[in-house]
């Protein structure tokens, strides 16, 4: 039944992304009131609406389907009906199917509502502890030229990145992710909300020491450029061989330069350099 106070249009709505509890009031009222809902996979979404029974009409709406389906249902929208679209998890139209769907009834002024919900993005950004200035790309490529270049731009940006990656594709391009983020962290959120959730961190020159499972849904967050401090404000015994080394043909001022990027305060390098050539 059509609640009186529901207003015609599209609705967004964003499902569990694996817990079934994790579905919002709203969003249960808003599809057992929908008089269509469209979803990636009926045999996935058939789960949830039967956990919650709701006896709404489910439609397959899916890349492979978008576009032709498209005219049909901006034309139920037209005539008044209440549709609601959902993903087989998270947020539809975002890594999903409905952007085209969306753009069509913006154009038409059909009114779109988002119905929020959990979020596999927000979700590992939270569990991460990165920082909280982020990026995210969604799927990567599947052909491995455009990969590399869009792993070579993301290299460049300083702050969180979220992707979505299958299993299998991680463990295959490991050399590949370490080759532009190697002085990175990682972690990896697989199964989030589910039964076997599990968190790994690490960073990720070490990703090919780890096991990746190739079951479940696999959300990765690579942290910002991490800077190499040190708070206790003292050499390592290899900085000081270095330092030893490069005393013999540069300055002081190009050693000092040299190591920046370590984040030793400058006045240690200094001072040592300074140690080492009076003890000449």
């Amino acid at each position: 039944m059509i609640s009186q106070s529901q207003k015609k249009g599209l609705y967004l709505v964003s499902t569990p992304i694996g817990n079934l509890g994790d579905l919002t009031i709203r969003a249960l009222e808003i599809l057992k009131n929908s008089e269509l809902i469209l979803c990636e996979d009926t045999r996935v979404s058939i789960k949830l609406l039967n956990h919650f029974n709701i006896k709404t009409q489910l439609i397959a709406f899916h890349k492979f389907n978008e576009r032709k389906k498209t005219k049909d249902i901006i034309n139920h929208l037209m005539n008044g009906k209440i549709i609601s679209l959902i993903s087989d998890a998270g947020t539809p139209a975002i890594s999903d199917p409905g952007k085209i769907l969306v753009k069509e009834c913006i154009g038409k002024d059909i009114p779109v509502t988002p119905i929020p919900g959990v979020s596999s993005v927000i979700t590992s950004l939270s569990i991460s502890g990165f920082s909280d200035k982020f990026i995210f790309f969604g799927f990567l490529e599947e052909k491995k030229n455009k990969l590399i270049k869009e792993l070579e731009f993301l290299s460049k940006i300083d702050c969180s990145i979220v992707i979505f990656i299958p299993p299998k594709k991680l463990t295959k391009n490991v050399e590949t992710l370490i080759n532009f983020f190697s002085k990175r962290e990682i972690v990896l959120c697989r199964e989030m909300t589910k039964l076997h959730e599990e968190f790994i961190r690490c960073k990720v020159e070490d990703l090919k020491k780890i096991k990746i499972s190739d079951k479940g849904e696999l959300t990765i967050v690579i942290s910002e450029v991490k800077k190499n401090k040190n708070p206790l404000g003292f050499l390592s015994e290899s900085d000081k061989k270095i330092i030893k080394r490069m005393l013999k043909n540069k300055s002081i001022r190009d050693i000092i330069k040299s190591l920046s990027h370590k984040g030793i305060q400058k006045k240690i390098i200094y001072d040592y350099c300074l140690e080492v050539k009076n003890d000449k």
